[in-house]
Protein backbone atom coordinates (compact mmCIF):
# COMPACT_ATOMS: atom_id res chain seq x y z
CA UNK A 1 0.00 0.00 0.00
CA UNK A 2 2.68 2.38 0.64
CA UNK A 3 4.70 1.55 -2.80
CA UNK A 4 0.79 2.39 -4.51
CA UNK A 5 0.61 5.95 -2.52
CA UNK A 6 4.36 6.69 -3.33
CA UNK A 7 3.74 5.99 -6.98
CA UNK A 8 0.41 7.91 -7.30
CA UNK A 9 2.11 10.62 -5.54
CA UNK A 10 5.20 10.68 -8.07
CA UNK A 11 2.16 10.39 -10.94
CA UNK A 12 0.55 13.29 -9.29
CA UNK A 13 4.00 16.07 -9.07
CA UNK A 14 4.34 14.82 -12.82
CA UNK A 15 1.38 15.81 -14.11
CA UNK A 16 1.54 18.92 -12.15
CA UNK A 17 5.14 19.59 -13.72
CA UNK A 18 4.06 18.63 -17.07
CA UNK A 19 0.68 20.98 -16.83
CA UNK A 20 3.16 24.16 -15.90
CA UNK A 21 5.18 23.43 -18.69
CA UNK A 22 1.77 23.52 -21.29
CA UNK A 23 0.67 26.73 -19.93
CA UNK A 24 4.21 28.19 -19.77
CA UNK A 25 4.31 27.41 -23.53
CA UNK A 26 1.24 28.69 -24.69
CA UNK A 27 1.12 31.73 -21.85
CA UNK A 28 0.62 35.30 -23.83
CA UNK A 29 3.89 37.32 -24.06
CA UNK A 30 4.15 40.92 -23.81
CA UNK A 31 2.06 43.03 -26.10
CA UNK A 32 -0.39 40.67 -26.09
CA UNK A 33 1.21 38.28 -28.56
CA UNK A 34 0.62 34.94 -29.49
CA UNK A 35 3.75 32.64 -29.87
CA UNK A 36 3.43 30.47 -33.08
CA UNK A 37 2.78 26.79 -32.13
CA UNK A 38 5.49 27.09 -29.68
CA UNK A 39 7.41 23.90 -29.16
CA UNK A 40 6.14 21.98 -32.11
CA UNK A 41 8.90 21.21 -34.96
CA UNK A 42 8.33 22.14 -38.30
CA UNK A 43 9.41 20.58 -41.66
CA UNK A 44 10.95 22.18 -44.48
CA UNK A 45 12.94 21.58 -47.94
CA UNK A 46 16.03 23.02 -49.33
CA UNK A 47 17.48 21.83 -53.01
CA UNK A 48 21.04 22.90 -53.70
CA UNK A 49 21.89 23.24 -57.75
CA UNK A 50 25.53 22.25 -57.29
CA UNK A 51 24.92 21.90 -61.16
CA UNK A 52 23.97 25.64 -62.06
CA UNK A 53 27.17 27.72 -60.32
CA UNK A 54 26.21 31.42 -60.74
CA UNK A 55 28.79 34.65 -60.12
CA UNK A 56 31.57 34.90 -57.69
CA UNK A 57 30.38 36.10 -54.28
CA UNK A 58 32.82 39.35 -53.69
CA UNK A 59 34.35 38.80 -50.42
CA UNK A 60 33.59 42.22 -49.71
CA UNK A 61 30.57 41.50 -48.87
CA UNK A 62 32.04 40.79 -45.52
CA UNK A 63 33.45 44.38 -45.17
CA UNK A 64 33.47 46.51 -41.85
CA UNK A 65 33.33 50.20 -40.59
CA UNK A 66 34.84 51.72 -38.12
CA UNK A 67 33.75 55.61 -37.75
CA UNK A 68 34.86 58.62 -35.26
CA UNK A 69 31.49 57.59 -33.26
CA UNK A 70 31.46 56.68 -29.37
CA UNK A 71 33.93 54.23 -28.57
CA UNK A 72 34.72 52.62 -31.77
CA UNK A 73 38.16 54.00 -32.28
CA UNK A 74 39.31 55.44 -29.19
CA UNK A 75 39.22 52.66 -26.46
CA UNK A 76 38.15 50.49 -28.96
CA UNK A 77 40.83 49.93 -31.56
CA UNK A 78 43.01 52.73 -30.30
CA UNK A 79 44.74 53.17 -26.86
CA UNK A 80 48.35 54.66 -27.51
CA UNK A 81 50.91 53.37 -27.63
CA UNK A 82 51.79 53.87 -23.84
CA UNK A 83 48.68 52.95 -22.60
CA UNK A 84 49.07 49.50 -20.65
CA UNK A 85 47.15 47.33 -22.36
CA UNK A 86 48.78 45.58 -24.54
CA UNK A 87 49.18 47.47 -28.49
CA UNK A 88 50.90 47.28 -31.60
CA UNK A 89 51.91 50.97 -32.27
CA UNK A 90 48.97 52.04 -30.12
CA UNK A 91 46.20 49.80 -31.77
CA UNK A 92 44.48 47.03 -28.98
CA UNK A 93 46.72 43.79 -29.64
CA UNK A 94 43.29 41.59 -28.25
CA UNK A 95 41.21 43.62 -30.94
CA UNK A 96 44.19 43.08 -33.47
CA UNK A 97 44.25 39.52 -32.86
CA UNK A 98 40.08 38.91 -32.96
CA UNK A 99 39.82 41.10 -35.95
CA UNK A 100 42.32 38.72 -38.20
CA UNK A 101 40.47 35.96 -37.48
CA UNK A 102 37.44 37.05 -39.92
CA UNK A 103 39.44 37.97 -42.87
CA UNK A 104 38.15 40.96 -43.44
CA UNK A 105 38.34 42.02 -47.00
CA UNK A 106 37.54 46.35 -46.92
CA UNK A 107 37.81 48.49 -43.64
CA UNK A 108 35.53 51.86 -44.15
CA UNK A 109 36.88 54.73 -42.33
CA UNK A 110 36.49 57.82 -41.30
CA UNK A 111 32.88 57.72 -41.39
CA UNK A 112 29.64 58.21 -41.70
CA UNK A 113 28.29 61.50 -41.14
CA UNK A 114 31.76 62.86 -39.21
CA UNK A 115 33.65 62.31 -42.70
CA UNK A 116 32.34 65.02 -43.70
CA UNK A 117 33.50 67.29 -41.28
CA UNK A 118 36.62 65.91 -41.51
CA UNK A 119 40.02 67.27 -42.52
CA UNK A 120 42.37 65.27 -43.74
CA UNK A 121 45.49 67.40 -42.45
CA UNK A 122 44.52 66.94 -39.10
CA UNK A 123 45.13 63.53 -38.21
CA UNK A 124 49.01 63.91 -39.91
CA UNK A 125 52.49 64.82 -37.88
CA UNK A 126 53.16 64.52 -34.75
CA UNK A 127 49.96 63.67 -32.34
CA UNK A 128 50.96 66.23 -29.89
CA UNK A 129 50.70 69.01 -31.98
CA UNK A 130 47.52 67.61 -34.09
CA UNK A 131 44.30 70.00 -33.43
CA UNK A 132 41.31 69.23 -31.17
CA UNK A 133 37.84 69.47 -32.58
CA UNK A 134 34.71 68.84 -31.26
CA UNK A 135 32.64 65.85 -33.05
CA UNK A 136 29.79 67.62 -33.50
CA UNK A 137 28.13 65.19 -34.81
CA UNK A 138 28.48 62.16 -31.85
CA UNK A 139 28.66 63.77 -28.62
CA UNK A 140 29.76 66.92 -28.84
CA UNK A 141 33.15 65.23 -27.54
CA UNK A 142 36.96 66.46 -27.89
CA UNK A 143 37.92 64.56 -31.49
CA UNK A 144 42.09 64.21 -30.22
CA UNK A 145 42.59 63.16 -33.92
CA UNK A 146 45.37 60.60 -32.67
CA UNK A 147 43.87 58.11 -34.90
CA UNK A 148 44.63 59.93 -38.40
CA UNK A 149 45.60 58.66 -41.91
CA UNK A 150 48.61 56.62 -40.66
CA UNK A 151 46.75 54.98 -38.06
CA UNK A 152 44.32 54.06 -39.66
CA UNK A 153 46.41 52.29 -42.57
CA UNK A 154 48.49 51.09 -39.90
CA UNK A 155 45.70 49.02 -38.64
CA UNK A 156 44.10 47.92 -42.42
CA UNK A 157 47.71 46.55 -42.94
CA UNK A 158 47.61 44.69 -39.41
CA UNK A 159 44.43 42.95 -40.14
CA UNK A 160 44.56 42.15 -43.67
CA UNK A 161 42.11 44.66 -44.88
CA UNK A 162 41.57 47.46 -47.88
CA UNK A 163 41.25 50.30 -46.93
CA UNK A 164 37.90 51.92 -48.03
CA UNK A 165 38.13 56.22 -47.39
CA UNK A 166 35.49 58.60 -47.21
CA UNK A 167 36.28 61.85 -48.54
CA UNK A 168 34.31 65.30 -47.40
CA UNK A 169 32.30 66.59 -49.76
CA UNK A 170 29.81 68.97 -47.71
CA UNK A 171 32.33 70.82 -45.77
CA UNK A 172 35.47 70.18 -47.39
CA UNK A 173 36.86 70.59 -50.76
CA UNK A 174 37.67 69.22 -54.69
CA UNK A 175 41.35 70.30 -53.60
CA UNK A 176 41.25 68.64 -50.42
CA UNK A 177 40.24 65.30 -51.83
CA UNK A 178 42.93 65.41 -54.43
CA UNK A 179 46.05 66.03 -52.06
CA UNK A 180 44.55 63.54 -49.89
CA UNK A 181 44.64 60.77 -52.23
CA UNK A 182 48.05 61.91 -53.74
CA UNK A 183 49.72 62.25 -49.95
CA UNK A 184 48.45 58.37 -49.25
CA UNK A 185 49.17 57.09 -53.16
CA UNK A 186 51.48 58.90 -54.58
CA UNK A 187 55.08 57.89 -55.25
CA UNK A 188 56.55 60.73 -56.59
CA UNK A 189 59.12 63.56 -55.46
CA UNK A 190 55.90 66.32 -55.01
CA UNK A 191 55.94 67.90 -52.17
CA UNK A 192 52.59 65.84 -50.87
CA UNK A 193 54.40 62.36 -51.06
CA UNK A 194 57.59 63.87 -49.54
CA UNK A 195 55.11 64.97 -46.72
CA UNK A 196 53.99 61.61 -45.81
CA UNK A 197 57.40 60.53 -46.35
CA UNK A 198 58.91 62.98 -43.75
CA UNK A 199 55.88 61.62 -41.53
CA UNK A 200 57.17 58.50 -41.28
CA UNK A 201 55.82 56.05 -44.07
CA UNK A 202 58.07 55.54 -47.32
CA UNK A 203 56.27 53.77 -49.63
CA UNK A 204 52.65 54.76 -50.73
CA UNK A 205 49.61 52.91 -49.69
CA UNK A 206 46.85 51.19 -51.82
CA UNK A 207 43.67 53.05 -51.47
CA UNK A 208 41.33 51.04 -53.53
CA UNK A 209 37.91 52.65 -52.75
CA UNK A 210 36.92 55.89 -52.05
CA UNK A 211 33.09 57.47 -51.22
CA UNK A 212 33.08 60.66 -52.32
CA UNK A 213 30.62 61.85 -49.79
CA UNK A 214 28.08 60.20 -47.37
CA UNK A 215 24.57 60.32 -47.13
CA UNK A 216 24.75 63.61 -49.16
CA UNK A 217 20.80 63.88 -48.86
CA UNK A 218 21.06 64.61 -45.03
CA UNK A 219 24.29 64.73 -42.75
CA UNK A 220 25.77 65.24 -45.67
CA UNK A 221 24.31 68.43 -46.58
CA UNK A 222 20.72 68.35 -47.37
CA UNK A 223 21.26 68.14 -51.06
CA UNK A 224 18.93 67.42 -53.55
CA UNK A 225 19.63 64.44 -55.94
CA UNK A 226 19.91 66.79 -58.90
CA UNK A 227 22.49 68.98 -56.96
CA UNK A 228 24.16 66.05 -55.44
CA UNK A 229 24.68 64.83 -58.70
CA UNK A 230 26.63 67.62 -59.97
CA UNK A 231 28.53 67.62 -57.12
CA UNK A 232 29.55 64.52 -57.29
CA UNK A 233 30.28 64.48 -61.22
CA UNK A 234 32.58 67.47 -59.93
CA UNK A 235 34.11 66.10 -57.27
CA UNK A 236 35.38 62.47 -58.94
CA UNK A 237 36.74 64.40 -61.39
CA UNK A 238 39.42 64.79 -59.29
CA UNK A 239 39.53 61.40 -57.66
CA UNK A 240 43.05 60.70 -59.11
CA UNK A 241 45.34 57.07 -60.14
CA UNK A 242 48.85 57.58 -58.88
CA UNK A 243 51.78 55.15 -59.38
CA UNK A 244 49.65 51.93 -59.93
CA UNK A 245 46.53 52.54 -57.69
CA UNK A 246 43.42 52.50 -58.92
CA UNK A 247 40.12 53.88 -56.84
CA UNK A 248 36.57 52.64 -57.28
CA UNK A 249 34.44 55.80 -56.89
CA UNK A 250 31.76 55.19 -55.01
CA UNK A 251 28.75 57.45 -54.99
CA UNK A 252 26.50 58.53 -52.12
CA UNK A 253 23.44 56.43 -52.56
CA UNK A 254 20.01 56.21 -50.98
CA UNK A 255 18.95 55.18 -47.76
CA UNK A 256 16.12 52.07 -47.57
CA UNK A 257 13.41 53.39 -50.27
CA UNK A 258 14.75 56.55 -51.24
CA UNK A 259 14.33 55.33 -55.47
CA UNK A 260 13.93 58.48 -56.95
CA UNK A 261 17.75 59.37 -55.32
CA UNK A 262 19.24 56.52 -57.76
CA UNK A 263 17.06 57.06 -60.51
CA UNK A 264 18.77 60.52 -60.70
CA UNK A 265 22.32 59.39 -60.30
CA UNK A 266 22.44 56.87 -61.97
CA UNK A 267 20.40 58.37 -65.53
CA UNK A 268 22.76 61.53 -64.91
CA UNK A 269 26.49 60.21 -63.63
CA UNK A 270 26.73 56.17 -63.97
CA UNK A 271 29.70 56.74 -66.42
CA UNK A 272 31.68 58.73 -63.53
CA UNK A 273 31.26 56.37 -60.92
CA UNK A 274 31.93 52.45 -60.02
CA UNK A 275 29.77 52.06 -57.25
CA UNK A 276 26.50 53.44 -55.41
CA UNK A 277 26.01 53.05 -51.66
CA UNK A 278 22.99 52.01 -50.29
CA UNK A 279 21.97 52.56 -46.51
CA UNK A 280 19.41 50.52 -44.33
CA UNK A 281 19.54 50.07 -40.37
CA UNK A 282 16.96 47.18 -38.74
CA UNK A 283 15.15 48.72 -36.47
CA UNK A 284 12.50 46.77 -34.21
CA UNK A 285 9.94 49.37 -33.85
CA UNK A 286 10.39 51.29 -36.73
CA UNK A 287 10.44 54.53 -35.31
CA UNK A 288 13.76 56.34 -34.16
CA UNK A 289 12.59 58.16 -31.26
CA UNK A 290 11.98 55.15 -29.94
CA UNK A 291 13.60 51.97 -31.53
CA UNK A 292 13.45 49.66 -29.13
CA UNK A 293 15.87 47.50 -26.81
CA UNK A 294 19.00 45.38 -27.45
CA UNK A 295 17.84 43.03 -24.49
CA UNK A 296 14.62 43.61 -23.05
CA UNK A 297 11.88 42.96 -25.54
CA UNK A 298 9.01 39.81 -26.16
CA UNK A 299 8.71 37.60 -28.80
CA UNK A 300 6.76 40.73 -30.48
CA UNK A 301 10.07 42.64 -30.84
CA UNK A 302 11.66 39.36 -32.25
CA UNK A 303 9.19 38.91 -34.92
CA UNK A 304 9.29 42.65 -36.29
CA UNK A 305 12.79 42.61 -36.21
CA UNK A 306 13.20 39.88 -38.64
CA UNK A 307 10.05 41.37 -40.71
CA UNK A 308 12.45 44.70 -40.68
CA UNK A 309 15.34 43.10 -42.11
CA UNK A 310 14.03 41.17 -44.67
CA UNK A 311 13.29 44.30 -45.90
CA UNK A 312 16.73 44.73 -47.16
CA UNK A 313 16.07 41.86 -49.95
CA UNK A 314 13.07 44.08 -51.35
CA UNK A 315 15.29 47.87 -51.43
CA UNK A 316 18.07 45.84 -53.08
CA UNK A 317 15.95 44.32 -55.54
CA UNK A 318 14.32 47.99 -56.47
CA UNK A 319 17.28 49.98 -56.73
CA UNK A 320 19.44 47.37 -58.57
CA UNK A 321 16.35 47.24 -61.28
CA UNK A 322 16.94 51.31 -61.43
CA UNK A 323 20.60 50.51 -61.79
CA UNK A 324 19.84 47.85 -64.68
CA UNK A 325 18.03 50.27 -66.46
CA UNK A 326 21.14 52.56 -67.25
CA UNK A 327 23.99 49.98 -66.19
CA UNK A 328 22.84 46.56 -68.12
CA UNK A 329 26.45 45.36 -67.55
CA UNK A 330 26.03 45.75 -64.05
CA UNK A 331 29.43 47.29 -63.88
CA UNK A 332 28.49 49.53 -61.11
CA UNK A 333 28.31 47.81 -57.93
CA UNK A 334 25.62 48.40 -55.40
CA UNK A 335 27.44 49.41 -51.78
CA UNK A 336 25.56 48.71 -49.47
CA UNK A 337 28.17 50.27 -47.08
CA UNK A 338 26.07 50.87 -43.46
CA UNK A 339 23.77 47.94 -42.61
CA UNK A 340 22.63 46.62 -39.16
CA UNK A 341 20.41 46.74 -36.52
CA UNK A 342 19.55 49.75 -34.08
CA UNK A 343 18.45 50.18 -30.80
CA UNK A 344 17.92 52.81 -28.02
CA UNK A 345 21.17 53.13 -26.12
CA UNK A 346 22.15 51.03 -23.03
CA UNK A 347 20.91 52.66 -20.11
CA UNK A 348 23.57 55.28 -18.47
CA UNK A 349 25.59 55.86 -21.55
CA UNK A 350 26.15 59.12 -23.28
CA UNK A 351 23.30 58.83 -26.43
CA UNK A 352 26.00 60.44 -29.02
CA UNK A 353 28.31 57.00 -28.29
CA UNK A 354 25.57 54.54 -29.86
CA UNK A 355 26.49 51.74 -27.65
CA UNK A 356 24.19 48.74 -27.34
CA UNK A 357 24.44 45.08 -26.66
CA UNK A 358 24.27 42.67 -28.96
CA UNK A 359 22.63 38.94 -28.87
CA UNK A 360 21.43 36.00 -30.52
CA UNK A 361 18.81 38.20 -32.29
CA UNK A 362 21.47 40.19 -33.69
CA UNK A 363 23.47 36.64 -35.03
CA UNK A 364 19.80 35.94 -36.74
CA UNK A 365 19.84 38.93 -38.30
CA UNK A 366 23.24 39.11 -39.55
CA UNK A 367 23.10 35.75 -40.79
CA UNK A 368 20.11 36.72 -43.21
CA UNK A 369 21.49 39.94 -44.23
CA UNK A 370 24.45 38.07 -45.55
CA UNK A 371 23.00 35.29 -47.14
CA UNK A 372 21.01 38.15 -49.03
CA UNK A 373 24.06 39.62 -50.07
CA UNK A 374 25.43 36.81 -51.09
CA UNK A 375 22.06 35.90 -53.40
CA UNK A 376 22.42 39.56 -54.88
CA UNK A 377 26.24 38.98 -55.76
CA UNK A 378 25.52 39.55 -59.29
CA UNK A 379 25.03 43.52 -58.05
CA UNK A 380 25.61 43.84 -54.56
CA UNK A 381 30.12 43.92 -54.69
CA UNK A 382 30.38 45.58 -50.87
CA UNK A 383 28.42 45.45 -47.46
CA UNK A 384 29.90 47.34 -44.34
CA UNK A 385 27.75 46.27 -41.23
CA UNK A 386 28.04 49.47 -38.62
CA UNK A 387 30.12 49.50 -36.84
CA UNK A 388 33.26 47.10 -35.75
CA UNK A 389 33.60 47.92 -32.00
CA UNK A 390 31.83 49.49 -29.02
CA UNK A 391 28.89 50.75 -31.75
CA UNK A 392 25.54 49.49 -32.63
CA UNK A 393 26.18 45.55 -34.42
CA UNK A 394 29.38 45.70 -33.60
CA UNK A 395 31.87 42.57 -33.11
CA UNK A 396 33.54 43.45 -30.19
CA UNK A 397 32.74 45.42 -26.76
CA UNK A 398 35.63 46.38 -24.55
CA UNK A 399 35.65 47.60 -21.09
CA UNK A 400 39.41 49.01 -20.21
CA UNK A 401 41.36 46.08 -20.84
CA UNK A 402 38.64 43.75 -21.34
CA UNK A 403 37.58 42.56 -24.34
CA UNK A 404 34.98 40.27 -25.54
CA UNK A 405 33.38 39.04 -28.82
CA UNK A 406 29.63 39.56 -29.57
CA UNK A 407 26.89 36.90 -31.69
CA UNK A 408 27.51 38.98 -34.52
CA UNK A 409 31.17 38.11 -34.64
CA UNK A 410 30.65 34.71 -34.54
CA UNK A 411 28.19 34.57 -37.81
CA UNK A 412 30.77 36.50 -39.86
CA UNK A 413 33.70 34.36 -38.93
CA UNK A 414 31.41 30.75 -39.80
CA UNK A 415 30.35 32.50 -42.98
CA UNK A 416 33.71 33.73 -43.77
CA UNK A 417 33.89 30.46 -45.80
CA UNK A 418 31.77 32.53 -48.54
CA UNK A 419 34.11 34.57 -49.53
CA UNK A 420 35.08 34.74 -52.82
CA UNK A 421 33.01 31.71 -53.80
CA UNK A 422 30.86 30.76 -56.17
CA UNK A 423 27.64 31.64 -55.52
CA UNK A 424 24.98 28.19 -55.62
CA UNK A 425 21.37 28.72 -56.00
CA UNK A 426 19.22 27.60 -53.59
CA UNK A 427 15.24 26.75 -53.12
CA UNK A 428 14.01 26.36 -50.02
CA UNK A 429 10.33 25.53 -49.24
CA UNK A 430 9.44 25.97 -45.34
CA UNK A 431 5.91 27.27 -43.86
CA UNK A 432 6.10 31.44 -42.75
CA UNK A 433 6.66 32.05 -39.03
CA UNK A 434 3.71 33.99 -38.10
CA UNK A 435 2.71 35.78 -34.95
CA UNK A 436 -0.20 37.63 -34.34
CA UNK A 437 -0.18 41.22 -32.82
CA UNK A 438 3.31 42.46 -33.69
CA UNK A 439 4.10 45.72 -34.86
CA UNK A 440 5.38 45.00 -38.39
CA UNK A 441 2.29 42.95 -39.07
CA UNK A 442 3.91 40.75 -41.26
CA UNK A 443 5.23 36.92 -42.04
CA UNK A 444 8.55 35.78 -42.14
CA UNK A 445 9.56 32.73 -43.45
CA UNK A 446 10.86 30.34 -40.98
CA UNK A 447 14.09 29.44 -42.97
CA UNK A 448 16.59 31.37 -44.72
CA UNK A 449 19.79 30.31 -46.45
CA UNK A 450 22.56 30.90 -49.00
CA UNK A 451 25.32 28.34 -50.80
CA UNK A 452 28.41 28.45 -52.44
CA UNK A 453 31.06 26.54 -53.48
CA UNK A 454 35.06 27.16 -52.83
CA UNK A 455 37.75 26.86 -55.08
CA UNK A 456 38.68 23.19 -53.82
CA UNK A 457 35.20 22.23 -54.69
CA UNK A 458 33.75 21.98 -50.98
CA UNK A 459 30.31 23.08 -50.95
CA UNK A 460 28.96 25.60 -48.23
CA UNK A 461 25.46 26.11 -47.17
CA UNK A 462 24.08 28.32 -44.40
CA UNK A 463 21.01 28.13 -42.88
CA UNK A 464 19.07 30.70 -40.85
CA UNK A 465 16.28 29.30 -38.25
CA UNK A 466 13.97 32.40 -37.65
CA UNK A 467 11.81 30.86 -35.47
CA UNK A 468 12.73 31.44 -31.59
CA UNK A 469 10.52 28.36 -30.54
CA UNK A 470 10.60 25.43 -33.08
CA UNK A 471 13.27 23.16 -34.27
CA UNK A 472 13.34 22.49 -38.24
CA UNK A 473 13.91 19.12 -39.69
CA UNK A 474 15.12 20.05 -43.02
CA UNK A 475 15.17 17.55 -46.14
CA UNK A 476 18.24 18.67 -47.67
CA UNK A 477 18.81 17.23 -51.48
CA UNK A 478 22.22 18.15 -53.61
CA UNK A 479 21.94 18.22 -57.32
CA UNK A 480 24.77 17.79 -59.33
CA UNK A 481 27.04 16.85 -56.81
CA UNK A 482 28.15 13.58 -54.48
CA UNK A 483 27.74 14.22 -50.94
CA UNK A 484 31.09 13.07 -48.67
CA UNK A 485 32.15 14.09 -45.58
CA UNK A 486 29.67 16.45 -43.76
CA UNK A 487 30.75 18.96 -40.79
CA UNK A 488 28.66 21.64 -39.26
CA UNK A 489 28.93 24.21 -37.08
CA UNK A 490 25.92 25.95 -35.04
CA UNK A 491 24.60 28.99 -33.38
CA UNK A 492 21.87 29.06 -30.66
CA UNK A 493 20.88 29.97 -27.38
CA UNK A 494 18.58 29.11 -24.56
CA UNK A 495 16.58 32.47 -24.95
CA UNK A 496 15.89 35.04 -27.21
CA UNK A 497 17.63 37.66 -25.33
CA UNK A 498 20.68 35.95 -24.90
CA UNK A 499 23.32 38.19 -25.09
CA UNK A 500 27.77 37.47 -24.27
CA UNK A 501 28.62 39.58 -21.23
CA UNK A 502 32.10 40.14 -19.66
CA UNK A 503 31.08 38.41 -17.04
CA UNK A 504 29.93 35.37 -19.07
CA UNK A 505 31.35 35.91 -22.29
CA UNK A 506 30.34 32.36 -23.67
CA UNK A 507 26.78 32.51 -23.30
CA UNK A 508 26.26 32.29 -27.11
CA UNK A 509 29.07 30.69 -28.79
CA UNK A 510 29.81 28.21 -32.13
CA UNK A 511 29.42 24.86 -30.92
CA UNK A 512 29.83 21.51 -33.73
CA UNK A 513 26.75 20.55 -35.18
CA UNK A 514 25.78 16.65 -35.49
CA UNK A 515 22.23 17.04 -36.39
CA UNK A 516 22.36 15.61 -39.89
CA UNK A 517 22.00 12.08 -41.36
CA UNK A 518 23.41 11.19 -45.25
CA UNK A 519 21.85 8.92 -47.28
CA UNK A 520 22.88 9.11 -50.97
CA UNK A 521 22.71 12.45 -52.11
CA UNK A 522 20.11 13.48 -49.58
CA UNK A 523 21.05 15.08 -46.22
CA UNK A 524 18.35 15.13 -43.22
CA UNK A 525 19.25 18.23 -40.20
CA UNK A 526 17.69 19.00 -37.19
CA UNK A 527 17.77 22.55 -36.75
CA UNK A 528 17.32 24.24 -33.53
CA UNK A 529 14.96 27.02 -33.17
CA UNK A 530 17.00 30.54 -33.14
CA UNK A 531 19.87 29.44 -35.25
CA UNK A 532 22.75 29.74 -37.57
CA UNK A 533 24.23 26.77 -38.89
CA UNK A 534 26.96 26.60 -41.60
CA UNK A 535 27.39 23.02 -43.15
CA UNK A 536 30.36 22.07 -45.25
CA UNK A 537 30.40 19.34 -47.69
Amino acid sequence: MSDARTILKKSLRLLALMTTAAFSLTAPLPGNCVRAQAGREFEATLVLHADQPKGTINRNLYGQFAEHLGRVIYDGLWVGEDSPIPNTRGIRNDVIEALKKLNIPVLRWPGGCFADEYHWRDGIGPRAKRPMRLNTWWGNVIETNAFGTHEFMDLCELIGADAYVGGNVASGTPQEMEEWIEYMTSDSNSTLANLRRQNGREKPWKVPYLAVGNENWGCGGNMRAEYYTDVYRRYSTFVKDYSGNHITRIASGASDRNYGWTEVLMSQAAKQMQGLSLHYYTLPTGDWNKKGSATQFGEDGWHATLARTLLMDEFIQKHSAIMDKYDPQKRVGLMVDEWGTWYDNEPGTNLGMLYQQNGIRDAVVAGINLNIFNRHSDRVQMANIAQMVNVLQSMILTNKERMIVTPTYHVFEMYKVHQGATLIPVEVTAPDYTLSGTSSGASVPSLHASASRDKAGKLHISIVNLDPNRSAQVSMKIVGAVVGNITGRVLTAPSMNTVNTFDNPDAVGPAPFRGFKVQGNQVTLILPSKSVVVLEM
